[in-house]
């Protein structure tokens, strides 16, 4: 892991990690009193004997913007092997469907180490060498009656910072992060001569075997860059927007929330159209999905733009997500645009799709977005969107969306209405 921090921005990267995010890593050993146990141990600052990593991942996502904040799971091998795969997918089928990256426990747990802002997690081994990195730590279960007093990870139990499970979660991962100092025990104890194990440890084991030691140098081989882990969002999307001068459109969004979530702005409903609620198309303003630009089963993404449009009355826009930096949209009064990411822009095309939608509800014009592009700020990131318009083509049953409009026509429109979405804050989950 030492060797492998050099590479830290691109495991990162591989975890669909943007500018301005912070990953937070939950990581729960095996252990009936782990951060994925039944329930029979203590938790973090007395919280007793909760189990706590389900009952974390929906605060998560309510509570923690879902372009300011990645969450990743690391889950203990023997967890897989005792469960089974399918049940561990099917108790964290909801946070997935919320973005959750689970990690491989076995090829790719140091990377996402690596690449953390902070870890939650319990006196489990990764969680300590999550702390010998210097990585901020939360402790969500702490049972110090299963540790040796003596043994370095006992003293770490004690002196690490506990998880308030009663407090807002984003205010103490925010908190940790910014006065974190890191404690030099996890480090001291981790190794005593930090980047010289594979040396010793080579010829510590040649020795026990009293076999000479290969005359070449003790090599390490180097972390594996993951599989990229896309941060597919298809449970349903509660939005707030502002439109500022400039243009600029401030974007929020969080990933299927318990309840909801406090914001200044308007809001509206984001929708994957693999939503596991159907329902929820129906009352979305904005309905999207992630595909290849030629994909046969959906056809040009203005033609499924189009279909989404006459299949869902309600929605004001559709949007393609054609790869990690465009996606192609269609306005209810048929506008058909290309929004593509610029240089340093790295967000989530989906959320480009919302900014449009908040500039339309609020009565700004087509003809500005075209001229000018958009900066749609997570955060405290800004991302430039360069917005061009779209050539139209045949749709469903050989009829044609009208042409995109000129800007005299998205005058006209915008005077009557036509391309303007509802505007306004209601509720996204019942539409009032």
């Amino acid at each position: 892991m030492l060797a492998a921090r050099p590479y830290r921005d691109r495991f990162r990267r591989a975890l669909a990690v943007g500018r301005g995010q912070r990953l937070v890593l939950l990581n729960s050993t095996w252990s009936p009193q782990s951060l994925l146990g039944d329930g029979n141990g203590e938790g973090a600052g007395g919280a007793g004997g909760d189990d706590a990593l389900p009952a974390l991942l929906p605060r998560l996502a309510s509570e923690l913007p879902a372009d300011e904040y990645r969450v990743a799971a690391v889950l203990h091998p023997n967890i897989w092997h005792g469960h089974g795969p399918g049940q561990i997918r099917a108790w964290l089928d909801r946070a997935r469907r919320a973005g959750l990256a689970l990690i491989d426990p076995l090829e790719d747990w140091r990377q996402a180490l690596l690449a953390a802002d902070v870890v939650i997690g319990d006196h489990g081994s990764v969680t300590y060498y999550a702390a010998a990195l210097g990585t901020p730590v939360l402790l969500g279960a702490a049972p110090l009656d299963s540790l040796d007093p003596d043994a370095p990870i006992a003293d770490f139990i004690r002196t690490a910072p506990g998880l308030d499970a009663r407090a807002p979660l984003r205010g103490q991962v925010d908190a940790l992060i910014e006065s974190h100092i890191p404690q030099p025990g996890p480090m001291r104890f981790t190794s005593s001569v930090p980047g010289e194990a594979a040396v010793r440890l080579r010829r510590a084991f040649y020795g026990l075997m009293a076999a000479p030691e290969p005359p070449g140098p003790a090599l390490l081989l180097p972390l594996p860059l993951p599989d990229p882990e896309p941060a597919l969002r298809t449970a349903p999307l509660y939005v707030l927007t502002r439109v500022l001068a400039g243009p600029e459109v401030v974007v929020t969004r969080y990933a299927d929330p318990a309840r909801e979530p406090a914001g200044a702005g308007d809001a509206h409903l984001a929708v994957h159209e693999d939503t596991r609620d159907p329902g929820q198309l129906g009352l979305a303003d904005v309905v999207f999905r992630c595909g290849a630009p030629d994909d046969p089963r959906f056809g040009p993404p203005g033609r499924w733009a189009a279909e989404v449009l006459d299949r869902h009355p309600h929605c004001a826009l559709a949007a393609y997500v054609t790869g990690p930096s465009s996606c192609v949209v269609r306005t209810r009064g048929g506008a058909l645009l290309r929004l593509i990411a610029g240089a340093e822009a790295d967000a989530d095309p989906a959320v480009y799709a919302s900014a449009v939608h908040a500039w339309l509800a609020a009565g700004r014009t087509l003809a500005a977005l075209v001229e000018d592009g958009l900066t749609v700020r997570t955060g405290s990131t800004g991302h430039h969107v360069v917005v061009a318009a779209e050539a139209d083509g045949p749709t469903t049953g050989g009829t044609r969306q009208r042409p995109s409009p000129t800007p005299a026509d998205r005058s006209t429109a915008h005077a009557s209405g036509a391309d303007t979405p509802r505007a306004g804050r209601r509720s996204p989950r019942t539409g009032s």
